[in-house]
């Protein structure tokens, strides 16, 4: 029974790897994306659920976040004296909840814009990245609206999920994903959810807390291969880390803004209302140069983030020997 357990848990670390390397080389898969699917479902249980309360918003976080738990579970149990099965679906699970090439080929696709200096096509590619208004953006802000969603991405869709699949395995990446992806969908402020939202806003809060401050640790540890300092880099993050409104977001940009030696924050446009953030690091704006160089930055993060999460797998097949 142990030596089953361990090969399981061993199946795990390998089907992280796996999954990173899909990702790293295919991207997100281009037809049938589960994680579409799983919005499109999650979104008939808000229509099934919805009321404009937090007791309402709970539920409905429970159940929709819920049932992935208990599926990769079941999965989980399941394939335990299977190892090449389970490694198989875990690399699949790891492969499906990540978007590291996506999102650095969307960052190199928005430099290429800003550097031909085609505003409009930039300024129409940010919906990709995020949710501001670029209407009125000019090339500095499309810029650092760019790095900032690339430093807070490589947390959300890149170190997070490594994270929690190395901890919990197949439940870990699948609850993970659908957390991330309710607060996605209903933990943004607005009318409709300012109350719905609060429960899946808080999960995905709560899941973050330790991948954002890894992703910021890797982000020091990787600053070089931006041409950053690792000793400026780390200044910036201690210093504006708990300066940024968001618990975690914080903790990626700051680092980020250390990395490339620039400033971060100000105001952001949504559509139907304004945030001021403060300003993080002490450089000049970004330009299409740091956006290229945040998308090496995330890839070299993502990279140490998909063998630490492998090394907790094997951590926790270890544990089982003693």
């Amino acid at each position: 029974m142990e030596r089953a357990r361990r090969a399981a848990v061993t199946a795990d670390a390998a089907g992280i790897l796996a999954g990173y390397a899909l990702d790293a080389v295919l991207g997100d898969p281009r037809r049938f994306h589960p994680v579409a699917g799983f919005g499109q479902a999650a979104a008939a249980v808000e229509g099934r659920l919805y009321a404009p309360t937090r007791r309402a918003g709970t539920a409905y976080a429970l159940i929709a976040a819920g049932v992935p738990v208990v599926a990769g579970a079941a999965l989980a149990r399941a394939t335990r004296r299977w190892p090449w099965a389970r490694a198989t679906l875990v690399a699949a699970a790891t492969w499906t909840v990540l978007g590291g090439r996506t999102l650095r080929r969307e960052a190199a696709v928005m430099a290429g814009h800003l550097e031909r200096g085609d505003l409009g096509a930039a300024r129409g590619r940010l919906g990709h990245l995020c949710g501001r208004d670029p209407s009125a953006l000019d090339e500095p802000e499309l810029a650092r609206a760019t790095v900032e969603s690339v430093a807070e991405n490589t947390s959300d869709a890149v170190v997070a999920p490594l994270f929690w699949g190395g901890v919990a395995g197949l439940p870990g990446l699948l609850g993970y994903r659908a957390a991330n992806t309710l607060d996605a969908m209903v933990g943004h402020r607005s009318a409709r959810y300012a109350r719905f939202g609060t429960a899946s806003a808080r999960l995905d809060d709560v899941l973050n807390l330790v991948p954002s401050r890894l992703t910021g640790v890797l982000t020091i540890v990787a600053a070089p291969v931006a041409g950053g300092r690792l000793a400026e880099t780390s200044r910036v993050w201690r210093r504006d880390r708990n300066d940024h409104p968001s618990p975690n977001a914080g903790q990626c940009e700051a680092a980020m803004a250390g990395a490339l030696g620039v400033r971060l924050g100000g105001r952001n446009v949504y559509f139907g209302r304004t945030e001021t953030r403060p300003f993080l690091g002490d450089g000049p704006r970004p330009s299409a140069t740091h956006v290229r160089k945040a998308a090496r930055v995330s890839g070299a993060v993502g990279l140490a983030a998909a063998v630490i999460g492998a090394g907790i797998a094997l951590a926790r097949a270890g544990r089982g020997r003693r």
